[in-house]
């Protein structure tokens, strides 16, 4: 469903350039629900916002489903492929119903039948009738995060990048989102690429997970081979054991990668 080659990203010009992703490569099968994990810096967020569009000065290869993307995208990849931000405090509109911002893109795709479409996604991810038209201000963190899925799923697309969709929330309500994300994937059989800083995270979600340091690949592990440890580069490891906490004994160890 998705394939990425040797792919490219600069930042800057001159003293200033940064080269951000360093010929990263993955594919990703229908159903599929795939990582890319990292610490804050490793290029994780970069490739997502190339396969979604939002960078657009990169250089490689990007398929969905077989066609070849460019930098421009059109209508069609817009339904076929969306994303769930990370903020979710951010990524809604705080002027605007819950009801108008899960009717907009369903008049942009002029697809009809908006108050339909609106209460059967409200309903899938766990929101009643009463929250349609509240405003962002008036929910929970956890809430507009499900009204952030909702507006993802509203177009039914096959493919869904999540950038850190629970990074925001309490631990409380993490795994409620999460347990929400993977009863949809298995219901609508979606595609999802998840990205994470979180070992946890991912080992819940993922059927495979590339770990990435420095904009580069440092291996591609699947979900067995993480909850076994069983892993071939030092820098995973290391990973795994920062995500489980904060120790000043364990980190004063840790080497720079």
């Amino acid at each position: 469903m998705l394939q990425v080659k040797d792919l490219h990203v600069y930042f800057g010009r001159g003293l200033q350039k940064n080269h951000a992703v360093r010929g990263v490569e993955f594919s990703v099968s229908k159903g599929q629900s795939f990582g890319l994990v990292g610490e804050s810096g490793s290029g994780k967020s970069t490739v997502l916002n190339c396969v979604s569009g939002l960078v657009k000065s990169w250089t490689g290869t990007i398929e969905i489903d077989g066609a070849r993307l460019g930098p421009k995208r059109d209508l069609q990849f817009c339904r076929n492929v969306q994303m769930v931000f990370q903020d979710p405090y951010g990524s809604l509109h705080p002027r605007h119903t819950i009801d108008r911002t899960l009717k907009e893109p369903v008049s942009i795709h002029k697809l009809g039948n908006e108050n339909e479409r609106v209460e059967k996604v409200l309903e899938e991810v766990g929101l009643g009738p009463e929250f349609r038209f509240r405003f962002p201000h008036q929910l929970s963190g956890g809430q507009r995060q499900r009204v952030a899925i909702a507006r993802a799923l509203i177009l039914e697309p096959e493919v869904i990048l999540l950038d850190e969709p629970t990074s925001a929330l309490d631990v409380s309500i993490q795994a409620e989102v999460l347990n929400l994300l993977e009863d949809i994937r298995q219901q609508r059989n979606l595609t999802y690429v998840l990205v994470s800083h979180d070992l946890a995270v991912v080992s819940h979600m993922c059927d495979d997970i590339l770990v990435m340091n420095h904009g580069q690949m440092v291996e591609t592990i699947s979900r067995k081979q993480l909850q076994a440890m069983d892993f071939t580069q030092n820098y995973t490891r290391q990973l795994l054991v920062a995500s489980k906490g904060y120790d000043r004994e364990v980190i004063d160890q840790f080497q720079d990668f």
